[in-house]
């Protein structure tokens, strides 16, 4: 039997189908919600899924991350609040069809470009992880330290600029990843005579803090809260007419290339993907003065775009042990813990488990479609829910989760702790991804590092012409912000001398 059989067969098991609808429920709830992001909701599961077997905890998280961007369609079209951040391009001409009374159209044809840019990115999985794991097999200890750090500093330099901050950020991790056994030699460090933290510190503890308490936390005490509009409510007819469906195929098709292409790109998620297809689609429209004030080809590229990435980001996890994603980084973590290693070794160990996910996340997508052309009147009323009652259950769900883990009370005052680092850190921009990023990989930056030491000195990085690469492109991903700013002001300021001139 074959790899590819076997992954299937596992997925045979009716509890597997049991977690894949708990999951899609939960991640078409969360993402109909606004300030519940993805990686939230993955932070808060991992808690409870740790006491399942792998498969079927990794059917949860999985079906909750592709959920939830069907549901986070919902808020942004009928609000203008986009429900993750994956959907803040949605918002473009998502919100301005739904007040031409549009919107029953744009939120079906979001759901069916979505599921779209879904299996695009599923297929990227099923295609291209295997080749791109095969070539890193070859990986030794210094390109394995070299590939990490381009992980890490792609997190910090992609996103949104802030290089300083999020520096910062991935340094505090690296720093939170040497408490515990050395990786070498056994010694314990930084536990301060504390028998939890012989292993390092809680991994759920910290992210379920760091995401979830820290932004219920952030919103209780906003100065300025967000007020949601009421959602519109006359929704109109459901289902785009032929010349609509037309309308959607030119600006799928960018979408999908688009999201593929960000997809496998550490960091750069369903947000970024989303904006930049919205722009390519105008481009290639001929209409494109309508991009902004109702398009349904930018709500299709833009939409599609967001969701294809998931398949890509899942690839670059699996394949290189690099999350692509908040999300992903939250689940590497949570397969540690279930005794599976991301990076080239998974296809080596368990082959069989690569294709289970795809077709994990193939199922889900369909049962999140499913969902999301049940007219969603249900899922609508949760944007009348009032924050308070939200914030309760957030808090209580993160208390129980963290605790089941190793019913351990040290574990719930540790998550406590990092809610308040998470929330010291976000009042002052700093990105909490690479934090959690440097927690996750510090210790196998480390292992690496002083094993390529060992083996042939410093001489075992700078004669990898592998390593070298990839420290060269981390370098460019932390500098080229500044590079770039530096070449738009050179170029400001001699188009200003030839005008004087």
């Amino acid at each position: 039997m074959n790899a590819v059989t076997e992954g299937l067969s596992a997925l045979l098991d009716p509890s597997i189908g049991v977690c894949l609808l708990v999951g899609v429920l939960l991640g078409t709830l969360v993402g109909a919600v606004p300030g519940i992001t993805a990686a939230m909701a993955v932070a808060l599961a991992a808690g409870f899924t740790l006491t399942l077997e792998p498969l079927q905890g990794l059917s949860v998280l999985l079906s909750i991350y592709v959920a939830a961007q069907f549901g986070d369609r919902v808020p942004s079209i009928l609000i203008n609040t986009p429900g993750t951040p994956a959907s803040i391009a949605t918002t473009f001409d998502g919100f301005p069809m739904a007040k031409q009374g549009r919107a029953g159209i744009a939120l079906t044809s979001s759901a069916l470009v979505s599921a779209v840019g879904s299996v695009v990115g599923i297929c990227i999985l099923i295609f291209a992880a295997q080749p791109i794991a095969s070539i890193a097999l070859r990986f030794g200890p210094a390109e394995m330290f070299a590939l990490v750090v381009f992980g890490m500093t792609m997190m910090i330099g992609v996103p949104d600029g802030r290089v300083v901050k999020g520096l910062f950020a991935g340094i505090l991790g690296l720093l939170l990843g040497t408490v515990g056994r050395d990786p070498i030699t056994g010694d314990g460090r930084f536990t301060f005579g504390l028998n939890e933290l012989s292993s390092g510190i809680p991994f759920i503890a910290a992210i379920v803090g760091l995401f979830g308490i820290a932004e219920v936390f952030n919103q209780m005490i906003s100065r300025h809260p967000t007020i949601v509009p009421a959602p519109i409510t006359q929704l109109g007819k459901w289902w785009p007419n032929r010349a609509e469906r037309r309308e959607l195929v030119k600006p799928a098709l960018i979408g999908s290339g688009v999201g593929a292409v960000v997809g496998v790109v550490p960091a750069a998620g369903g947000d970024i993907a989303g904006i930049v297809s919205w722009d390519q689609a105008r481009r290639a429209s001929k209409t494109p003065e309508k991009f902004g004030k109702g398009s349904l080809e930018g709500l299709a590229a833009a939409d599609t775009a967001s969701t294809a990435t998931m398949g890509g980001s899942l690839t670059t996890t699996l394949a290189l042990g690099v999350p692509g994603d908040a999300v992903m980084a939250v689940m590497i973590g949570s397969m540690v813990i279930w005794g599976l290693q991301p990076g080239p070794a998974l296809f080596v160990d368990s082959p069989d488990l690569v294709y289970s996910l795809a077709a994990i996340m193939l199922l889900a997508t369909f049962a999140a479609l499913a969902l999301a052309l049940v007219r969603m009147r249900g899922v609508i009323k949760l944007l009348d829910l009032p924050q308070k009652y939200l914030w309760a259950v957030i808090i209580t769900f993160c208390m129980v989760g963290t605790y089941a883990v190793q019913n351990s009370a040290f574990d719930v005052g540790l998550m406590l702790v990092f809610g308040l680092l998470g929330l010291a850190l976000r009042r002052n921009g700093f990105p909490a991804g690479p934090l959690v990023l440097g927690l996750i990989l510090g210790p196998l930056a480390e292992s690496n590092i002083r094993r390529a030491f060992l083996i042939d000195g410093a001489a075992s990085i700078y004669t990898s012409g592998i390593a070298v690469a990839l420290l060269v492109l981390s370098a460019l991903a932390v500098l080229g912000p500044y590079i770039r700013t530096g070449l738009k002001k050179g170029l400001r300021r001699g188009a200003e001398e030839r005008v004087d001139a």
